[in-house]
């Protein structure tokens, strides 16, 4: 099939390489409103089967048979409604929109074409979360009464970056939110959040913060604990605890991890930790545009929809709403300020 690949930086990078290997995918069109980055990213991908267009609109003008998008999260909304009604599969990397009434009219459209949506929450495809989402369902652990959940990120984006994010809760914390409501199966009832924004000026000036941690109630009582900072010098760090009446397994817990023990002959600070996203996800990035691919050429169901994104949103929602009003927030509160039943 001949793709169209949507966005040619930095993860638009990551996805080109990984299209460019899958068998499914014939040929891989690039497109992104700088045609001369389009052009490079082409030629360093490399192959026959790979080439750039001039613009985005040539990506959907050229017959393909599926897009991706990977550009500015302003433009999400519009290119998967674009993609709904010219028919075509499209994955998306999330969000679908920064707002709740930008992801509900976008998903309307693609419900109304009936068309396949996956967005990009990648730690679905992980090796340890899904091996402990394989613990947690099977009972090995028994009944889990706790997870926490941490997402480090070595060093703040640039300044330009952050009001056009969304904030750190909704852009960071949403995949833990993600990864919660599909490792165990439980959604998010009742949330307590609170953020600082005690580090550089630039959070403050955004409107957001630096740091910020919940404390989120699932409907079956489990507690959730959620972290996240931008400032984490000592590497990027994604973990999730599971902790049950019959064990605990750690997910992201490895020789790259990048902590240190405090215990007499325990662990040093790794010689590597991971520096990012992209390194730390390398596999998951890969096995999530494998998942879409089959789906496509196979006619399967999307192996995360578009629903999911609204409801992990949801629940960032209703942090930035406890966050501002020093209280704690019903999920069901967010949804209905937000104009949803």
């Amino acid at each position: 099939m001949r793709v169209g690949l949507l966005g040619a930086g930095r993860i638009g990078s990551v996805h080109a390489a990984v299209l460019a290997g899958l068998d499914e995918v014939g040929e891989l069109l690039i497109g992104d409103a700088d045609a001369g980055r389009a052009a490079e990213l082409a030629a360093r991908t490399g192959g026959a089967r790979v080439r750039p267009v001039a613009a985005v609109d040539d990506a959907f003008a050229s017959g393909v048979d599926a897009v991706v998008i990977a550009t500015a999260t302003a433009s999400h909304a519009a290119l998967i409604i674009r993609a709904a009604r010219a028919g075509l599969p499209a994955f998306c990397e999330k969000p679908v929109a920064l707002d709740v009434a930008g992801t509900a009219a976008a998903l309307r459209e693609v419900s109304a074409a009936g068309t396949l949506l996956q967005i990009g929450f990648q730690r679905r495809f992980d090796a340890g979360y899904r091996a402990a989402r394989e613990a947690l369902r099977s009972g090995r652990l028994g009944r889990v009464h706790t997870i926490r959940a941490v997402t480090s990120d070595p060093a703040p984006p640039p300044a330009e970056f952050l009001p056009l994010s969304g904030g750190l809760v909704r852009d960071c914390m949403v995949h833990d939110f993600d990864a919660v409501r599909w490792l165990t199966g439980r959604e998010v009832v009742e949330v307590f959040a609170r953020g600082s924004d005690a580090g550089a000026a630039m959070f403050r000036e955004a409107g957001d913060v630096d740091t910020a941690a919940a404390l989120l109630t699932l409907d079956d009582g489990t507690l959730v604990t959620a972290t996240a900072t931008r400032c984490n010098g000592a590497g990027y760090d994604v973990r999730m605890e599971l902790s049950g009446e019959l064990d605990q397994w750690a997910v992201g817990l490895d020789g790259r991890t990048p902590m240190t023990s405090a215990e007499p002959g325990g662990p040093a600070a790794p010689a590597r930790p991971w520096p990012g996203f992209l390194e730390r996800f390398a596999g998951a990035y890969r096995a999530e545009l494998a998942a879409f691919a089959g789906a496509v050429a196979g006619g399967g169901a999307s192996p995360c929809p578009g629903e999911e994104g609204l409801r992990a949103l949801l629940v960032a929602e209703a942090c930035e709403l406890s966050r501002r009003a020093d209280r704690p927030v019903r999920v069901a509160e967010a949804a209905a300020a937000a104009g949803l039943a």
